[in-house]
């Protein structure tokens, strides 16, 4: 009988035994799969996903003036049909991404490591709201020049990281209250990145969406826009140096469009994914205008994106995708991969290309530009499943604010900005090696 009980006993502890041991292993396994994984949980839900492409028309809000003129007119003729006269092509090599059409990826908010133990963001979720940005954009002027300069991003990242990224919470007050403190030196930037966790994540990933957008520019003088600091003539052209917004809507001013949140929603031409881009329903031939300044780095014809551009940054951060340009006249003539463009500057007109895998074909149902962001924290990032694109809709919503004034040329049918601007970020990387390596690109290699 105590043999009996003896060997129970003994296999019930046993049992216990396994069980806590079981129970510890899985506890470190799922943590550190919730630490390393979780981005690659969000890549895996995503891997079909692509930038951009399908019309999307909605029923969201009018960002464009719709009492503007139609974009076929505008304030010089018809500048924009399908029969375009001049084919302007663009056979543009393929260097860059193709903007996602097979991008696969995520959005989420995770950093790791590669091979060689390089930390860099993985995952960015980019929900600021355009009211946000806007504050802290007048802050960030208006404090331009003082001893207490204003970031706006350090604001921004600040609030990102008291919301967790989420900025349904935003309330002017609580930006309020930080600016106040950073202007009265009762704290710094330095001292919020250490006590707050993530506030240098934050930095980092907001600040690649954002960093180009605000800064020094030189623009004609006829402009009549932000914060003129002095005047200097260059020959016939009278210069205005300022501080300000320097991004531009993708849009041109006075040509209707209208949008709505389409990222993430379905699409199915090809296979099914996600829209990883920003579609803003216009007329055929509506200008678009670069964001930024930056460099051609891609340019033709894609089977979904139609037509389109690609745009680098000067910092490598920022990939801007261009698509579903027009037909037989998609680009300004001017471009070829390696240009260097301003922010402002026309760079294509408006169309419905795409969903073919032959060239120059209509095969979008709606007229619309297909806007897209990609950042780059690292060059395994740059194509493939890896890719990190944001939801720009708010950003568009901000940059609404300061449309490029365009003027159409009756002669080439081509339009262009009014006023010239001069940033010194494109004098800078024309100085460097990179951008001269850049200007010095064959356009028979292209």
């Amino acid at each position: 009988m105590n043999r009996q009980r003896w060997k129970k006993y003994g296999f019930m502890a046993e049992v216990i035994v396994l069980t806590l041991t079981a129970a510890l292993c899985w506890k470190d396994v799922s943590q550190g799969a919730f630490a390393a994984g979780h981005g690659a949980e969000k890549a895996e839900n995503n891997s079909s996903s692509e930038s951009a492409e399908d019309s999307g028309t909605g029923s969201g809000g009018n960002s464009g003036t719709d009492s503007a003129e139609d974009s076929d007119t505008g304030s010089g003729g018809n500048s924009g049909t399908d029969s375009a006269e001049d084919s302007g092509m663009g056979s543009g090599g393929d260097s860059g991404t193709d903007s996602a059409e097979d991008s696969g990826t995520g959005s989420g908010v995770n950093s790791g490591a590669d091979s060689t133990g390089k930390d860099y963001i993985k995952w960015v979720d980019f929900h600021v709201t355009s009211e946000a940005m806007r504050q802290a954009c007048a802050y960030d002027v208006d404090t331009y020049g003082q001893e207490g300069h204003l970031n706006w991003v350090d604001l921004l990242a600040y609030l990102g990281a008291r919301y967790g990224g989420d900025f349904k919470q935003y309330k002017a007050k609580d930006m309020d209250k930080i600016a106040e403190r950073l202007q009265k030196g009762e704290t710094t930037v330095e001292k919020l990145s250490a006590e707050i966790k993530s506030f240098d994540y934050y930095r980092e990933a907001y600040g690649a969406v954002l960093d180009g957008l605000v800064g020094e520019y030189q623009i004609e003088a006829e402009d009549q826009g932000q914060g003129a600091q002095s005047q200097e003539s260059q020959g016939e052209v009278s210069w205005t140096k300022k501080y300000g917004l320097k991004g531009y809507s993708p849009i041109a001013k006075s040509f209707p469009y209208n949008d709505y949140d389409d990222f993430g929603v379905a699409r199915s031409y090809g296979y099914r994914r996600e829209h990883l881009g920003h579609d803003m329903m216009g007329q055929t031939g509506t200008p678009i205008v670069a964001v930024e300044s930056g460099y051609v780095s891609a340019m033709g014809w894609n089977q979904y994106g139609g037509w389109r551009l690609g745009i680098s940054s000067f910092d490598g951060r920022r990939y801007y995708y261009y698509a579903h340009l027009r037909q037989n006249f998609p680009y300004c003539k001017s471009l070829e991969v390696g240009s260097i463009v301003q922010a402002g500057d026309v760079i294509g007109y408006m169309g419905r290309t795409g969903y073919s895998a032959k060239e120059n074909v209509n095969n979008i149902d709606t007229t619309h530009l297909h806007f897209g962001l990609q950042l780059i924290f690292d060059e395994s990032q740059r194509e493939g499943n890896h890719e990190i694109w944001v939801d720009v809709y708010e950003l568009v919503k901000f940059l609404y604010k300061n449309q490029s004034e365009v003027v159409r040329d009756d002669a080439t049918k081509e339009w262009s900005r009014v006023y010239q601007i001069k940033d010194p970020e494109a004098s800078a990387y024309l100085e460097s090696d990179q951008g001269k390596q850049t200007a010095d690109i064959d356009p028979a290699n292209k």
